[in-house]
């Protein structure tokens, strides 16, 4: 039996939901959002989100699902108008930036990661930039580069650089970025 491809109003009022939940999680945290808040956030009832959404858990992980393909798209965007040689500096300049420019979605997937059973393993984490890595190193001619452990610190960095950001709004992330991207790159020389 096929299912029913949803309306519009359905695909709408979902995708309102997947946003009223990134705006509570991100300012109240996982374990103070509850489907009521979400209802009333949204202006519906706690029955109207049991509709579109079996479980809390549920909502929970289709806003992080959301927030999580915003953040890929972008990185991928921007690591793809690039020469390979320059992928692990795009991806570092476009992970920060997106993250600045989305404090709701950085503390989406903050809270998400620590409270989801998403049940990323740490190579899905590190994997994308070590393959970026791993390009420009052919591209480059280089010998020698340890890409998962690259990736890994640079990932750590860039958590540290999102954090101070979110701690500190006047902190510089973009000339932070910058940094890293030209350590990077040192890394990579």
């Amino acid at each position: 039996m096929a299912t029913k491809e949803p309306s519009f109003i359905e695909r709408t009022r979902r995708a309102q939901l997947i946003d009223v939940t990134i705006a509570a999680v991100a300012e109240h945290g996982y374990s103070n959002v509850s489907l009521a808040r979400i209802a009333d956030n949204a202006g519906i009832t706690k029955a109207a989100v049991l509709y579109h959404f079996r479980t809390k858990d549920a909502v929970v992980e289709a806003a992080y699902r959301c927030v999580l393909d915003a953040l890929v798209q972008d990185v991928a965007a921007a690591v793809g108008e690039v020469p390979k040689q320059e992928g692990p500096q795009a991806y570092v300049r476009a992970m920060v930036g997106h993250l600045r420019a989305h404090p709701r979605h950085t503390r989406m997937l903050i809270e998400a990661l620590g409270n989801s059973t998403a049940g990323h393993t740490p190579e899905q984490r590190w994997r994308p930039l070590a393959d970026i890595i791993d390009a420009s190193v052919r591209v480059r001619g280089v010998q020698g580069v340890d890409s998962r452990t690259l990736a890994i610190i640079t990932g750590g960095a860039i958590d540290a650089i999102v954090t101070e950001c979110l701690h500190d709004p006047d902190y510089d992330s973009a000339a932070a970025a910058e940094s890293l991207a030209a350590m990077l790159d040192a890394a990579l020389s």
